[in-house]
């Protein structure tokens, strides 16, 4: 029986376009000078030290502006990218120039599930931070309390095996009783293997058919249990 309903968020809730056109350019339009503006913050610094352990050397602030934007273009799900990525785009949504993308029945089956007494829990590459941006400022208003908690990469990455345990462990339900929602095959290979119950979302031409995965266009055709 499920109890938990753990979903990505590109291509499964949120338009992947929204994410590769519009939250990634803004935030390498903006990265160079939100580094300048905010050099002096402990939290800025920290990432920053993170980009020099990943590189290996220590980096001007230009240099790091120059391997975030470079890292945003390949599409790099490094950590420290993807925390300095978030708080740029809380100024963004602060400043009404962003609105996360949801699909139109995301809302509806997230309050239903919601409803039914499923817990519900984010995974994605993004950061947490971010994750609450685009549920906290999406088109559909605040869905943020619909969710039990979220989880980013600091947990592992999506295609390892390990990291859906970990997940297990930290909402302290059975992977069996857990369903993950993506787009990715690989990712739901990795979450089956740890135990869970998987559908992949068919949402658009971009996604790829996974074998052994049920599989839906889009949320009323998940199927729980």
């Amino acid at each position: 029986m499920i109890k938990a309903i753990v979903t990505d968020i590109e291509g499964t809730t949120s338009s992947i376009d929204f994410v590769h056109e519009s939250l990634f350019p803004y935030a390498r339009k903006h990265m160079r000078q939100f580094l300048r503006d905010n050099a002096g913050d402990e939290r800025v610094q920290l990432e920053l030290h993170e980009v020099e352990k990943v590189e290996g050397e220590d980096l001007s602030l230009d240099d790091a502006a120059e391997v975030l934007e470079r890292w945003i273009a390949e599409d790099r799900k490094y950590t420290p990218l993807k925390a300095l990525q978030g708080m740029i785009w809380a100024q963004g949504y602060a400043a009404g120039e962003l609105k996360g993308h949801v699909y139109p029945d995301t809302p509806d089956y997230l309050r239903r599930w919601h409803q039914a007494g499923l817990s519900l829990f984010v995974y994605s590459s993004g950061s947490v931070e971010a994750q609450q941006l685009i549920f906290g400022h999406s088109q559909a208003g605040d869905l943020r309390p619909l969710f039990s908690g979220y989880f980013d990469t600091r947990v592992g990455a999506k295609r390892e095996v390990d990291a859906y345990r970990r997940i297990a462990e930290r909402v302290e339900l059975a992977p069996d009783s857990i369903l993950f929602l993506s787009d990715i095959g690989a990712e739901l290979d990795a979450a089956q293997a740890a135990g869970f119950q998987t559908c992949q979302l068919l949402r658009d031409d971009k996604a790829v058919p996974a074998e052994g995965h049920r599989q839906a266009r889009d949320f009323s055709e998940v199927i729980l249990g």
